[in-house]
């Protein structure tokens, strides 16, 4: 493939829910641009997009793909974009990088939960949008209800362009050139007719709402209308390619990619609508500076994408957003301070390579054997030194454990699971101190289904999954009091430290008492020095030096807080972090030989758990707000299933074809929601989850928990 210049350059996502069509779609265009001389079948596990051996075994897209044709002296760019909202990620890293999106209807199916999740991105980041209604010819195919459901969500801004002839499976009106199309059994290249009389009223009045259309989005075109009546086809064309840029029309195709009708007409029509790389609004670097695709400048590349491929390893997926990239270029890399040398450079098509000199401004391409490239890094030549903001992705909503069959594999499986992560990055990785447990999180069940499939057949590391803890957390809602002596002889020095103090829950600005009461005894509060330890996992540690008269040395004072501080990160009911508490030393004793730091240690830490016991404690769980959309024939479904999970409904939003629910919902009772939303609503219905607060657990769940820590620490001993 040529050097394209900047201003033939268009960057498309290419959208859709599984099943739409989309990969065979792209497979269609490949093979009518000259890319692949024979098309591939998705149910044969031969398509150029979908070739990653777990694509194959499920059928399914799951990473977005990048691929390049050439039209009409255009060059087209695509990310073909996974369907199943379990792999949005893609879709979202894809939308970065694309300057429109081609959004995918099966004409059976109609809109689907993955392309309204997938347009929600697309309208956020307000990028221009095209619609294809595909698979027309299908026997239970309902152009009209279809369409009549893309009217319903964005109204006005739709504009019908094509419609299929009724009752033929092989015809189609296009408005815009007010011809008819014809194709043979193999579809291809078509048989340009004259609209017959049955279609001739139906295509004028389409067409006439088209120009109407064309000529609100252009002053002299308004003006041209007003006079003669009507636009040139070549005037409308003027008129969309505006509408289309400031969002305000969405054209409306129609197609069938497997039968390979309609297919060279849509290319076509996206060559001519299509907004440019130059005419898109330039991404700001972190700094605030716009970088508009200009080649004549220093040359600045961002990676929104890496994949591990056999045979090859690393292949660097990129945006040349300014300048001109030539091999053998040496290039800084600005978020890791490192330098690169940019070896060979590949136009591609899913697996296929082409390789070519160079790139311009604002094409896409890829690279191999960069040394320390990762997703979201920028590379800039010597005159400047851009970064860009880093990508949002949605926050995950499917947890498991896992580890490795052969505990001899956990390096590996570790190794892996972060490799993997640089791939798909809405699959995340912890390890978890506090759970003693390594954390995977995902977008669904078969999001994980996927990464341990991978794991298993790429590389050969039998691994499990299970359920994962929840990390609880302990706080305190009285004041309590204890001390503990520690005493130990045996032969030579001893050791001995007495600790006396008051614990008590812990507000922001709530102010430390002159005294504490306990039973008949008052315990007076004469502050020396007072810490205020923020802790990791939330809330605050505030230690309170109270010790008068010398009864424990200044120098042991540190050693009681980290007995203290232990406890907290394993705490007294349940090993779960403990938070929010004010500790009071206020007396103890020492001895002139066998005190020291290990004695004060634990003391400190044996009388604060017996004090916390004491103190009416209670156990916090992490409580998310949900978002639920869904069809509102399903709402009361839905509604019943959450209050069955302790949720709290917070409200309820009509959106354009849906119902939003809003709830606050237990982590623990969120294990296996996105399976049973799926299971309820036929996957008709999404959801978000995003953390919220730390609540108090009902009386007989925290009885729950209690039994089952004190089963847990029996098994151990």
């Amino acid at each position: 493939m040529k050097v394209y210049k900047t201003a033939d350059i268009r960057n498309i996502s290419l959208l859709g829910s599984a099943g739409s069509g989309k990969t065979t779609l792209a497979e269609t265009m490949l093979y009518e641009a000259g890319v692949i001389k024979r098309r591939g079948e998705v149910s044969q596990g031969n398509t150029v997009c979908d070739y990653f051996p777990v694509e194959k075994e499920y059928g399914y897209t799951v990473f977005s793909t990048l691929f390049s044709v050439a039209w009409e002296d255009e060059k087209l760019n695509f990310i073909d974009c996974a369907g199943s909202d379990d792999f949005i990620g893609g879709t979202v890293s894809a939308l970065n990088v694309t300057d429109s999106s081609l959004a995918v209807v099966n004409a059976r199916y109609g809109i689907e939960v993955g392309l309204i999740n997938q347009l929600r991105y697309v309208e956020e980041k307000k990028r221009p949008i095209f619609f294809l209604i595909n698979q027309t010819d299908d026997e239970k195919a309902d152009f009209q209800a279809t369409l009549s459901q893309l009217k319903e969500r964005f109204g006005g801004k739709l504009v019908q362009i094509q419609f299929p002839v009724a009752g033929s499976k092989n015809q189609m009106v296009d408005v815009l050139s007010m011809k008819m199309y014809q194709w043979g059994p193999e579809g291809g290249t078509p048989e340009v007719l004259d609209i017959p009389a049955s279609e001739l009223a139906q295509a004028e009045e389409l067409r006439q709402t088209l120009i109407e259309s064309a000529a609100e989005h252009e002053e002299t075109l308004m003006e041209r209308f007003f006079e003669a009546g009507s636009l040139t086809e070549e005037e409308i064309v003027q008129g969309m390619r505006k509408g289309v840029l400031t969002g305000e029309m969405y054209p409306v195709f129609t197609a069938c990619g497997m039968k390979n009708m309609g297919v060279r007409r849509l290319m076509s029509l996206l060559a001519l609508l299509a907004p440019h790389t130059t005419e898109a609004t330039p991404p700001v670097t972190t700094e605030g500076v716009p970088v508009a695709p200009d080649a004549s400048k220093p040359v600045s590349l961002y990676f929104f994408k890496t994949t591990i491929e056999p045979h090859i390893g690393e292949v660097s997926f990129f945006k040349v957003m300014q300048g001109t990239l030539k091999e053998g270029m040496d290039l800084t890399n600005s978020n890791r301070d490192s330098k690169e040398r940019i070896g060979q450079l590949y136009v591609t098509a899913g697996q296929i390579r082409e390789r070519v000199d160079s790139f311009e401004a604002g094409d896409l391409g890829a690279t191999v054997k960069l040394k320390g490239v990762r997703r979201g890094d920028a590379l800039n030549d010597k005159d400047v030194s851009y970064r860009y903001p880093e990508v949002e992705f949605p926050n995950p909503k499917y947890r498991r454990s896992i580890k490795a069959v052969n505990a001899s594999d956990s390096e590996k499986m570790t190794e892996v699971l972060h490799r993997m992560c640089e791939e798909d990055p809405t699959w995340i990785v912890e390890q978890s101190k506090e759970l003693r447990q390594t954390i995977v999180s995902g977008q669904g069940e078969f999001h994980l289904r996927t990464l341990k499939w991978r794991i298993e057949n790429n590389d050969k590391i039998p691994v499990e999954y299970g359920e994962p803890r929840i990390p609880y957390r302990e706080t305190i809602t009285k004041a309590a009091r204890a001390d503990y002596r520690h005493k130990k002889q045996s032969g030579g020095a001893g050791q001995f430290g007495e600790v006396h103090l008051i614990v008590e829950p812990y507000e922001e600005g709530k102010p430390l008492p002159e005294s504490f009461r306990f039973g008949s005894q008052e315990f007076k509060i004469t502050p020396k020095d007072t810490q205020e330890i923020p802790l990791d996992w939330g809330g605050k540690l505030v230690y309170v030096n109270s010790v008068v008269g010398g009864a424990i040395d200044a120098r042991f004072m540190p050693a009681i807080l980290k007995g203290i501080m232990e406890k907290m990160e394993r705490g007294p009911l349940t090993g779960s972090y403990a938070r929010d508490v004010r500790v009071i030393v206020y007396d103890g004793k020492m001895h002139p030989v066998d005190s020291n730091e290990v004695s004060f240690m634990l003391a400190g830490r044996n009388a604060f758990s017996t004090a916390f016991r004491e103190a009416a404690p209670k156990v916090l769980e992490p409580v998310y707000d949900v978002e639920v959309d869904v069809p509102a024939d399903f709402i009361g479904d839905v509604m019943s299933d959450l209050q069955g999970r302790r949720a709290i409904i917070m409200g309820m939003n009509s959106k354009k074809g849906y119902e939003q629910l809003l709830a606050k919902v237990p982590l623990k009772e969120l294990s296996n929601y996105a399976t049973a939303l799926s299971s309820l609503t036929g996957g008709r219905a999404s959801f978000t989850m995003k953390f919220a607060s730390y609540e108090l657990v009902p009386t007989d769940v925290q009885d729950k928990l209690l039994k089952e820590h004190e089963a847990e620490e029996e098994q151990d001993a």
